[in-house]
């Protein structure tokens, strides 16, 4: 996307491209009245409008049944750019400002629209929530072994792929976050790091 251009279709042949960059591309007027009526249905695209409102974003239609939200001014939640149902939003001045910034991202975000239509609108966020715990646990990173982020493309969404790690590790490292002194293990903590870790495999990646 070139800088202050209203069209938020995904460029082709961005990097990191997402493995539903191919649905992005192609869908035609069919399957994005489905995923309008049903992030309207689902109530995500609803919400999507009132939280961009709440955060004192201006909306504008983007096109492709999508909503554009720019300026939002609240701090959570964090991140360049997120998604509800169909609206992208930004804290950004524009989201033409972000792509130049991280080319790919609009076709990363429109990617999650997409989830939302498929995990039944709002059920996908405490889904997202539960994955971003597994990726922390799995890479001390929210994003690198969340299922949802790995399919809209990791790159595209400007993360970097952390390596992964034992869930053992993961639980220590959990264990410490929450001691009574930040960084270090109380004994307490210790022996529950340990029960967890001789009880809990490694499991898979996502």
């Amino acid at each position: 996307m070139t800088h202050g251009s209203h069209d938020p279709r995904p460029p082709a042949g961005g990097r990191g491209r997402s493995p539903l960059s191919a649905l992005n591309a192609g869908a035609g007027w069919g399957l994005l009245l489905v995923r309008a009526i049903g992030n309207w249905l689902n109530l995500s695209t609803p919400t999507g409008l009132a939280v961009a409102a709440l955060g004192g974003a201006r909306i504008r239609p983007g096109g492709r049944g999508l909503w554009l939200a720019e300026g939002y001014r609240h701090r959570f939640p964090a991140g360049g750019a997120f998604t509800i149902g169909t609206v992208i939003t930004t804290a950004s001045p524009s989201l033409a400002e972000l792509e130049d910034r991280v080319p790919g991202v609009l076709e990363h975000e429109e990617a999650h629209t997409w989830q939302y239509t498929y995990a039944c609108g709002l059920l996908y966020l405490p889904a997202y929530a539960a994955l971003m715990g597994w990726s922390w646990l799995r890479t001390g990173d929210r994003a690198s072994a969340n299922f949802f982020e790995r399919q809209a493309g990791l790159t595209a969404g400007g993360y970097v792929e952390a390596p992964r790690r034992d869930v053992r590790d993961g639980v220590r490292a959990a264990c410490a976050l929450m001691s009574p002194r930040r960084g270090t293990l109380s004994r307490a903590a210790g022996r529950r790091c340990a029960c967890a870790g001789g009880t809990r495999g490694a499991g898979g990646g996502a």
